[in-house]
């Protein structure tokens, strides 16, 4: 081969490399110009579509609060732990660490994440305390992230727990008001575009979708001092006499405000045991028979008939008296009486006198009218209407023990509702929870014969009463004894159901409370002895909390001057 050949085979080899170099310049520029301006919007949206994501903007559950403002129900931002399970299986040697943080068993979460390695997102923990969100942020595992959520914290815990109820894992409302008004505490979740890092962490905040619409507090009547007076005292009675439950409802007669509704057993809010016997309200949800605390009503129905005046006299001798084979017998024989001391010595002879002189109709129509035998319109859930059979299915011996509060079935509520119209002369209220609640007054008695039978039921608390333990200091009281015998499947059995109802101050009233204590088991059973002492506690508490003056103000005055002035002198010199 001569040198000019040997020369142009190397020249026919360059060219050919330039070729392909050119060729391949050109295709890498049309393929740069393709991705850069033909498929730029198209790459850009895949690569957002793996990046930016669509999160919830969380929003606070609306604040429940008492009448002075005070936090019965709040929400605070917490950090809840969950993890993309591809990303942390493929570092396994993190799941242990992870599980330590958590306090969980790391083979458990493994299991979980295989279970579910399909899945982007798994929640590990909700609602972490924040020392542990922090060790988990400063952990910096794979796939393991943190979202802030809000948590639901009851400050008044158990004191409260009937009436706020408490929400569950996702701050939905399940019990109490807080299932009642759960629309209007919840709020509505906003929407927000985001772009994330490999990691999942927030790079940037692209725009806010919807804005988070927070839910509305609910400020409720109830008086938090009022509801801890009555809790404490509560429980200590329960205690005391070995009872199985108790309630006790203090409401505001003018207004038909709960001021406080408690009940025995309790639960914690905060940490709520969902098998727990203690969840319901029992003041609003189970139905006892009353007993004598029914007297005044069937007096008030005999008063409204015509039949009696406050002292007509009525012979209870000998202090038994038979109904179509049934036999009404009192404490003891308490001989001719007059209608005043049929409640003020509690005579069943007396009531079923009173109530057999009269028209079915008539004893119903008043039980009717204070809201026996419906519910009170308090809005609460699983609220009782009780049972009143209509009279035309009474026989004759139901008609005579309906007026000393058997064949028939109240709630705590109902009960505070009924005493509260007698105290106002006679106007009915619907009781109310939520501040601002229009519940205007219905008058069902007549107000001269309301008056008349608040004046017999102020004798109970008196020297000669059934309720002499119900006396608060410097107040006249008005209110019944009860203590009615709990039905069973073999008939009236040796338990009790011991209840105290009653208002103050008598001249003017103000309060009205009704203490219902369940099975007491410690050998004293009567309203008087059981329920009477809670009673008076809880209104002298009342009473004073609220600087309502006493019956006679002025007098007192005096009186403590006199008793100022004579400790004074005693102490001279």
């Amino acid at each position: 081969m001569s040198s000019e050949e040997r020369t142009a085979v190397p020249l026919t080899r360059l060219y050919a490399f330039l070729l392909v170099f050119a060729l391949c310049s050109v295709a890498l520029v049309a393929r740069a110009v393709n991705l850069q301006v033909m498929e730029s919007e198209f790459l850009q949206g895949q690569g957002e579509a793996r990046f930016m994501r669509e999160v919830e903007v969380p929003t606070r559950r609306g604040n429940i609060l008492d009448r002075s403002g005070e936090p019965l129900a709040v929400s605070t931002p917490v950090d809840s732990v969950w993890a993309h399970p591809g990303e942390l299986l493929q570092t396994p040697e993190d799941i242990a660490p992870l599980a330590a943080i958590l306090g969980a068993d790391a083979d458990e979460i493994e299991r979980r994440l295989n279970q579910r390695s399909g899945r982007s997102f798994v929640w590990l923990r909700r609602r972490l305390h924040p020392d542990v969100a922090e060790e988990i942020r400063a952990a910096d595992l794979d796939g393991v992230y943190l979202q802030k959520e809000y948590r639901r914290f009851y400050p008044a815990g158990e004191v409260a727990a009937h009436v706020i109820g408490f929400t569950n894992i996702d701050d939905i409302g399940q019990e109490g008001l807080e299932l009642a008004y759960n629309d209007w505490l919840q709020g509505k979740p906003g929407r927000k575009r985001v772009i994330r890092d490999r990691l999942g962490r927030t790079v940037e905040h692209v725009e806010l979708l919807r804005e988070a619409e927070h839910g509305h507090d609910l400020a409720l009547t109830i008086d938090r001092r009022l509801q801890y007076l009555a809790y404490r005292e509560l429980k200590r009675t329960v205690l005391k006499h070995g009872a199985r439950s108790g309630s006790i409802v203090l409401l505001d007669i003018p207004s038909g405000e709960v001021l406080a509704m408690v009940n025995q057993p309790s639960f914690n809010p905060n940490q709520p045991n969902i098998d727990s016997d203690g969840l319901r309200n029992r003041a609003v949800t189970d139905v006892f028979e009353p007993g004598s605390v029914m007297k005044p009503f069937a007096v008030a129905a005999a008063l409204e008939a015509g039949i009696v005046r406050p002292d007509t006299p009525i012979d209870t001798t000998p202090g038994t008296i038979n109904i179509s084979g049934h036999t009404i017998s009192d404490h003891r024989n308490y001989g001719p009486i007059d209608v005043t001391r049929v409640i003020t010595k509690s005579s069943n002879v007396g009531a079923t006198k009173l109530a057999l002189a009269m028209e079915a109709e008539q004893l119903w129509s008043v039980y009717d009218r204070f809201g026996y035998g419906d519910v009170t319109g308090i809005g609460f859930p699983g609220e009782s209407a009780g049972v009143l059979r209509n009279h035309r299915r009474w026989r004759r011996v139901e008609q005579a023990t309906l007026s000393y509060g058997y064949g028939l079935s109240v709630t705590t509520l109902q009960l505070a509702s009924a005493f509260a119209a007698l105290a106002d002369e006679g106007r009915m209220r619907p009781p109310s929870l939520i501040q601002g609640a229009t519940n205007p007054a219905v008058s069902v008695l007549d107000p001269e014969i309301a008056r008349q039978v608040a004046a017999m039921m102020e004798t109970v608390t008196g020297p000669d009463g059934t309720g002499k333990a119900a006396r608060v200091t410097n107040y006249r009281v008005s209110g019944k004894t009860g203590t009615s015998r709990k039905a069973s499947a073999a008939g009236y059995a040796s338990r009790y159901v011991s209840t105290f109802a009653g208002f103050a101050p008598s001249s003017e009233p103000r309060l009205v409370c009704v203490v219902v204590i369940n099975d007491p088991s410690n050998g004293q059973y009567y309203g008087g002895a059981v329920a009477a002492p809670l009673f008076s506690t809880v209104m002298a508490g009342a009473l004073r909390l609220l600087d309502i003056p006493p019956d006679d103000f002025a007098g007192t005055l005096v009186d403590h001057a006199e008793s100022q002035r004579t400790r004074a002198g005693g102490e001279a010199p």
